[in-house]
C-alpha cells in the first residue's frame, strides 16, 4: 500500500501573524461581550436613563461603527499599511472600557460606547484584508475561518466572563467595566508585538501610497459586484440574534435566567463551524460552500418557524449558528479571491456598507412582521429570502472550484 504525500495545502501552515489575529481578535471580543451585554441594563437600572434615549445611542454607535469600517478599508489601501490602522482600532476600544467604568452619567456612558464602536470598526475592515494578505493563496479559506472561529468563541467566552463577573462581584457594574478592559490591553499588546503587516514583506513599489480614485471601484471586478448583489439579498434574511431570544422568551417560556444559553448556543456552533468550512473551502469550491450556508439558513429558519416546543427551537438556534459560521468565512475568503490586493480594504469596506443597509432593512421588517403576526413569521419571511439570496447565487455567480482573482 502506498501512502500519498501530504498536499501543498496541508505541508502549509497557518502564518504566525494571523494566529496573533485571531487571539487578538478573541481578546477584544471577550472584553466586546463583557461591555455589550452589561452597557444597557446598566444605563437603564443604575443611571436610570430612559429605554429610548438608550435605543438612541445604540443606533448611533452602531451606524459610527459601519461608516467608519468603509473608510478604514480606504484608508488601508491608500497607506499600504494595515497593521497601524488596526492598532488604533484597538487602542480607542481598549480606552473606552476604563471611560465606562468611571461613567456615572449618561453622557460618559455616551462617549464610551462611541469610542468603543468607532474603535471596533476601525480596526475591523483592515484587519479582515490583512488575513487576505498574509493568507498562503493554498489556505486562504483555513485563515479566514479560523479567524472567524477564534473571533466567535471571544463573543462566547465574553458571555461567560460577564455573568460570572456580575455573580462574584455582587452586581457591581464598575467592577466589571474593569475586568472587561484586561483582555482589551491583551489583544492590543499581541496586535503590536505578534502580528507584522504585509507590506513589511514587500518591494518599495508595492508599498508607496495608493491614490484613493472613484475609477478603482470597477477593478474591484464584476464578479465581485455579482456578489454584493447577493450578500445583499442574503443578509435581507438575517434578522438578528434577538428575535432567536424573543422568540424562546415569548413563544416558549423560556425564563430570564435561561436567555443566555441562546447566545451560547448561537456562538457556540458558529465558532465550530468556521474553522473547519474555512479548510474545506481550500479543496472544493467557496461558492459551493457559500450555498450549503444559505442553504442550512433555510433549514434554520423552518425549525424555527415551525417548532413545537423549546427543544426543536433550540436545534433552530444552533443551525442558525451554524449557517453564520459557513457564510460569513465565505464571504470573507471570496473578496480576498477576487479583489485585487491594493484595493482590498475597500473591497472588504463596501461589503460591510451593503451588510450595514441590509441588516437594517432586516431588523426593521423583521420586527415588524413580529410585531404584526409573531416571531413564527419572521422566520418564515427570513427563510423565503434566504430561498431568494441562493437562487440569485445560482442565476448570478458561475460556480467554479477555486475563485480567480480579476
Amino acid at each position: 500500500m502506498t501512502i500519498s504525500p501530504p498536499s501543498l495545502s496541508e505541508r502549509i501552515s497557518v502564518p504566525k501573524s494571523i494566529w496573533a489575529i485571531g487571539t487578538a481578535s478573541f481578546l477584544i471580543n471577550v472584553s466586546s461581550a463583557i461591555v455589550f451585554s452589561l452597557s444597557a441594563v446598566y444605563m437603564k437600572t443604575i443611571l436610570g436613563v430612559a429605554t429610548g434615549w438608550i435605543g438612541l445611542l445604540e443606533g448611533i454607535v452602531e451606524a459610527c461603527a459601519y461608516a467608519v469600517k468603509v473608510f478604514s478599508g480606504v484608508f488601508s489601501d491608500y497607506l499600504r499599511r494595515r497593521k497601524i490602522i488596526m492598532v488604533w482600532g484597538f487602542g480607542l476600544a481598549t480606552l473606552a472600557r476604563p471611560i465606562l467604568a468611571l461613567s456615572s452619567s449618561f453622557g460618559a456612558v455616551f462617549i464610551a460606547r462611541v469610542l468603543d464602536r468607532i474603535g471596533n470598526g476601525i480596526q475591523s475592515t483592515p484587519r479582515d484584508a490583512l488575513v487576505g494578505d498574509l493568507s498562503p493563496e493554498s489556505i486562504k479559506g483555513t485563515c479566514y475561518g479560523l479567524r472567524q472561529s477564534l473571533a466567535t468563541a471571544g463573543s462566547l467566552f465574553g458571555g461567560i466572563v460577564g455573568s460570572a463577573a456580575m455573580y462574584f462581584t455582587y452586581q457591581n457594574f464598575q467592577q466589571v467595566f474593569w475586568i472587561a478592559t484586561i483582555p482589551a490591553v491583551l489583544g492590543l499588546i499581541i496586535l503590536v508585538t505578534s502580528v507584522q503587516d504585509a507590506s513589511e514583506n514587500t518591494t518599495k513599489e508595492l508599498t508607496e501610497r495608493h491614490p484613493i480614485r472613484w475609477t478603482d471601484l470597477p477593478r474591484l471586478g464584476r464578479i465581485y459586484w455579482l456578489l454584493m448583489i447577493v450578500a445583499g439579498v442574503f443578509m435581507l434574511a438575517r434578522v438578528g440574534e434577538a428575535m432567536l431570544i424573543l422568540h424562546a422568551h415569548q413563544n416558549f417560556g423560556l425564563s430570564e435566567t435561561y436567555i443566555p444559553l441562546i447566545l451560547i448556543i448561537y456562538n457556540g456552533t458558529n465558532s465550530l463551524a468556521s474553522y473547519p468550512i474555512g479548510r474545506l473551502s481550500d479543496k472544493v469550491s467557496r461558492y459551493t460552500l457559500l450555498a450549503t450556508g444559505f442553504a442550512v439558513l433555510i433549514v434554520a429558519d423552518i425549525l424555527l418557524a415551525t417548532a413545537g416546543n423549546l427543544t426543536t427551537m433550540l436545534i433552530g438556534v444552533a443551525a442558525w449558528g451554524i449557517q453564520i459560521g459557513i457564510t460569513q468565512s465565505m464571504f470573507m475568503a471570496l473578496i480576498a479571491d477576487i479583489v485585487p490586493q491594493d484595493l482590498r480594504g475597500t473591497g472588504f469596506g463596501i461589503f460591510y456598507l451593503v451588510s450595514a443597509v441590509s441588516l437594517v432593512l432586516a431588523g426593521t421588517i423583521g420586527g415588524t412582521i413580529a410585531q404584526l403576526y409573531g416571531e413564527s413569521m419572521t422566520f418564515t419571511a427570513s427563510g423565503i429570502l434566504g430561498a431568494a439570496a441562493l437562487a440569485t447565487l445560482f442565476i448570478l455567480i458561475p460556480f467554479r472550484k477555486k475563485s480567480v482573482p480579476v
